[in-house]
């Protein structure tokens, strides 16, 4: 059940980010899809690596996995939560979308709205949610490459995105950041309580 779970999941996520790229591809003028196509191919590249090592290494890591209901039950529950918000999320933003942090699309707009209205980075922290919901439900030992994988993409990605967008928008976001948690719904009321 596991197993299904995640990779129902992880499909249903990829699929998305398939279907929002052609579909923006498509409606993007000519000149500038090319630099978008080699971004595509790389992400692709990147995941079908990532899998790879995640299969080779899955035999012994599994020796370290503790399966039972009480951590199973919350994983899977987290990891479906986190899928529908980074589906939301991924939807949400639309055209806006980029592969590369550093760059923004032409007529960019700040999205403050929906997920965007929850934390500054919802599709990261959908992400996250996911991986850590799958490393609950499949455990730690078949799960550990993609959980220090994923903290060191979110480590890299997200100080390079807020200052573009500090750029980019310096009066509106910067209101935004003091509205808006950059990754974990909350944390901002408990800091501001102490």
């Amino acid at each position: 059940m596991a197993e299904k779970a995640t990779f129902l999941c992880w499909s249903l996520v990829f699929l998305t980010w398939i279907v929002e790229g052609v579909y923006h591809w498509r409606r993007t003028p000519r000149g500038r899809r090319e630099g978008a196509r080699s971004a595509a191919f790389w992400q692709v590249g990147l995941l079908l690596v990532a899998v790879l090592v995640y299969r080779l290494a899955l035999h012994d890591l599994n020796r370290l996995t503790e399966h039972s209901a009480w951590i199973e039950l919350p994983g899977f529950l987290l990891l479906a939560a986190s899928t529908a918000f980074t589906i939301w999320a991924r939807i949400r933003l639309g055209r806006m979308w980029s592969a590369s942090p550093n760059e923004l699309q032409r007529d960019h707009e700040l999205r403050t709205d929906g997920p965007y209205a929850v934390t500054r980075h919802p599709i990261y922290t959908g992400l996250l949610g996911m991986v850590l919901g799958t490393v609950l439900l499949r455990g730690l030992g078949g799960s550990l490459g993609l959980l220090i994988i994923g903290g060191a993409f979110l480590a890299a990605r997200i100080p390079i995105e807020e200052r573009l967008m500090s750029d980019a928008f310096p009066d509106e976001y910067a209101r935004y950041r003091r509205r808006v948690p950059r990754l974990v719904p909350g944390l901002q009321l408990v800091r501001r309580s102490h």
